[in-house]
């Protein structure tokens, strides 16, 4: 009798494979397949040639001996990080993918950074299958391999006969891109893009393959958008946060004092569009002292730990405010409505309630969670106006009952703050009014009115009491702290001093009454300008910080931010601490919030930082922009900086910033004398000092990167010149050009 044949071997699908591959925690090789597929003997063959298959079709391949499926990932891998989805959550694609064998490579969602991953970054990630359904995997950071270094954001320009170039929008960087055919993605002459850095061998410009098209340079409402995201500012809202900022209920009533009926007010910029800070005063008669409210959106109640609004907020740190723009760092369902304490309309708030005895001591305080009602919004000159006589419709029933209760509390408060002697430093703040364009339309320099230091006097006495009441309580919580000038500092203050024959005693403790007394000694002398701005840089940074190390500038033992919720992070947290200290119910300071404090800390002083950067960029974009066809004309200013290399100059007009080469200042080597911040010349002596006037030419003016350049057309100061010992020990002379001096 025949023997039957044996049936054929029951090898595993394609699919079978790929499932297995993809599933298993561990690394995949034949043995496994063969082992989880219960293959044996000579049926191996057969798998042997399925798997040889199924990597000529480009389904597997081998690393390290071990097959993986072309179409997942290692279990350790490089990603770049390519954006955000519609609930702000970053995600990334591998960096090494083949697409000609496995299509396009799989989007991974981030997770476990210390600091949200921005667009370009790379990072080196564990990788785990995603179980949400939206990816199909998600990586867990190990470590960042690089920022966004490689990553350049400039205009894109066509020129004849040469093709495309990139012109970067960094003032510090010295050569244009070229973009080769192929690698424009789409830019138009003009256009504001955001390109990537290709790695090439051999001569000529580096090259540079469009990522990002921005939009048109020559709308000046874009000027903005270049620091925005040159400094990967978050300005948009992902969709998640949108819809649970829409999805909030009125707030909770509970644990609430009703001060409806207290006459509080708001006092504000004119075109401000969020309100977040109220106040109120009266005498107390008998003691001759003030007790003052001072109560504070309540966002607390809104935005809690956790949530969506709550990370975002984190990631934002702080509102950003542009001339022509606000990049807030919540969105406007609580900024400028749940939140804005308007007028006539209930709103939650916590309030600090202070006592002042008639010295302007704080004697005691208390803080309450509140029912409000604004019982107006008034600008900060329609205030004063009304306290200097020239009251309105609006101000002339508050006058007698609530402004001029205000003014006296704070002639008490006052006497407080001269006692405590914070630094007072000169420097006048200018502001950029733009026309419906998005223009310059004029620069002005407001005024400082008493209204102004009345407000920012009250929310300086809550910042302390929020400080005081979250140290006594033990309850942790960031401070806003400024530390003492270094010794460095100190001693380099010193020796300038001596050039201006002032004196600085050194080895004492320095308080801010010592640079005061300095500022009070050179007032309306021709260096009073020049000293207020050494003194200015004399000084540490103010940042956030869960221990407390005081703050130097205001004098004060410990401070914190507490009154602006709306626009900082730091004080969002201080009100959670404040109602876990206080028992004001359950949406406090979490677990994770405390536990996070340090790294919170450092992400948000990053984030003022930015802030101050991106706004400074812009202002000088648009200035650029708006000087850019005055090329010759000739303007007044001050030297605002010295370094060997030239002059930054200011200019009074506008407070545009330019830069004066050394070489153009004359025929002559000039020294650079750092104690002076001084360039002095070899032989004439002329003398050009940080602070000192002069009259420029505008030679360039660049917009694209706000930079702009000038010839000195006045005279330097007379001054001895400088010895030969002084050009030997400068770092490096420069000698002048050839050219007469105009």
């Amino acid at each position: 009798m025949a023997r039957r044949p044996a049936p054929p071997p029951k090898l595993p699908t394609e699919a079978d494979v790929l499932e297995f591959i993809q599933s298993s925690p561990n690394i995949v090789g034949k043995r496994e397949i063969s082992r989880h597929f219960d293959i044996k003997g000579g049926d191996k063959i057969g798998l042997k040639a399925l798997l040889k298959r199924m990597e000529e079709k480009g389904l597997l391949a081998k690393r390290a001996r071990k097959l993986i499926d072309r179409s997942s990932l290692p279990p350790v891998t490089v990603l770049e990080v390519i954006g955000t989805d519609r609930d702000g959550e970053a995600y990334a694609e591998p960096v090494e993918w083949d697409e000609r064998q496995a299509g396009k490579p799989p989007h991974v969602v981030i997770e476990g950074a210390e600091k949200a991953p921005r667009k370009g970054d790379r990072v080196l990630a564990k990788i785990q299958p995603s179980r949400d359904g939206r990816y199909k995997y998600r990586g867990r950071v190990i470590k960042t391999l690089s920022d966004r270094s490689n990553k350049v954001l400039g205009v894109f320009r066509v020129i004849p006969g040469l093709g495309a170039r990139i012109v970067p929008v960094d003032k510090k960087a010295r050569n244009e891109l070229q973009v080769k055919k192929g690698d424009e993605n789409g830019a138009v002459n003009g256009e504001l893009v955001e390109a990537e850095i290709v790695k090439e061998r051999g001569h000529g410009l580096p090259s540079a393959r469009v990522r990002e098209r921005l939009g048109n340079m020559n709308d000046q409402r874009n000027i903005s958008l270049i620091a925005i995201h040159h400094h990967g500012i978050p300005n948009e809202f992902p969709e998640r946060v949108l819809r649970e900022a829409e999805s909030l209920k009125p707030f909770s009533r509970e644990h609430r004092t009703d001060l409806r009926h207290v006459p509080l007010l708001t006092i504000d910029p004119r075109d401000a569009r969020d309100h977040d800070d109220a106040v109120w005063a009266e005498i107390d008669e008998a003691t001759g002292g003030a007790n003052v409210i001072v109560a504070i959106a309540d966002v607390a109640a809104y935005v809690r730990p956790g949530t969506a609004l709550d990370r975002e907020a984190r990631i934002r740190g702080n509102s950003v405010y542009f001339p022509d723009r606000v990049v807030p760092m919540l969105p406007e369902r609580i900024s400028n409505d749940l939140c804005s304490l308007r007028e006539k309309e209930e709103r939650p708030a916590l309030a600090c309630f202070m006592s002042f005895d008639k010295s302007g001591r704080k004697t005691k305080h208390r803080f309450e969670r509140v029912i409000m009602r604004s019982a107006a919004k008034l600008a900060y000159e329609e205030a004063q106006a009304a306290i200097d006589g020239r009251p309105n419709d609006k101000t002339e029933p508050l006058l007698e009952r609530v402004l001029k209760p205000l003014w006296a509390a704070y002639a008490i408060l006052l006497k407080g703050r001269n006692a405590r002697e914070p630094l007072e430093l000169d420097l006048p703040e200018r502001r950029l009014v733009l026309d419906a364009h998005g223009l310059i339309e004029r620069v002005v320099t407001p005024e400082r009115l008493d209204a102004h230091k009345l407000v920012e006097e009250f929310m300086i006495q809550a910042n302390v009491a929020a400080a005081e009441e979250l140290e006594n309580r033990k309850t942790p919580l960031l401070f806003r702290i400024h530390e003492q000038p270094s010794e460095e500092k100190v001693r380099a203050l010193a020796e300038f001093l001596r050039t201006v024959n002032m004196s600085l005693p050194l080895g004492q403790v320095m308080r801010p009454k010592h640079f005061n007394k300095l500022l009070k000694e050179v007032e309306g002398k021709d260096y009073q300008h020049v000293v207020n701005e050494v003194v200015l840089r004399t000084q540490a940074q103010a940042i956030y910080n869960p221990d407390n190390k005081g703050h130097f500038g205001l004098s004060l033992r410990r401070y914190a931010h507490f009154t602006s919720p709306i626009r900082r992070y730091a004080d969002l947290i201080v009100h959670r601490a404040l109602i876990t200290a206080l028992g004001f119910g359950s949406d406090g300071l979490s677990a994770d919030d405390i536990a996070r404090l340090p790294e919170t800390a450092e992400m948000i002083s990053d984030a003022e930082r930015r802030a101050m950067a991106a706004e400074r960029e812009t202002i000088d974009r648009l200035i650029a922009t708006f000087l850019a066809g005055h090329t010759g004309a000739t303007f007044r200013g001050r030297i605002g900086g010295v370094v060997s290399a030239g002059l930054f100059v200011k200019l009074d007009d506008n407070g545009a910033d330019g830069f004066v080469p050394v070489t153009t200042l004359g025929r002559e080597y000039f020294v650079y004398d750092k104690a002076r911040h001084a360039l002095i010349g070899e032989r004439s002596g002329d003398t050009y000092q940080l602070g000192d006037r002069l009259e420029v030419k505008l030679v360039e003016a660049t917009p694209v990167s706000g930079g702009m350049r000038f010839e000195v057309v006045s005279e330097g100061k007379e001054g001895k010149p400088a010895n030969r010992r002084a050009i030997r020990t400068a770092r490096k002379p420069f000698r002048g050009s050839k050219a007469r001096r105009r």
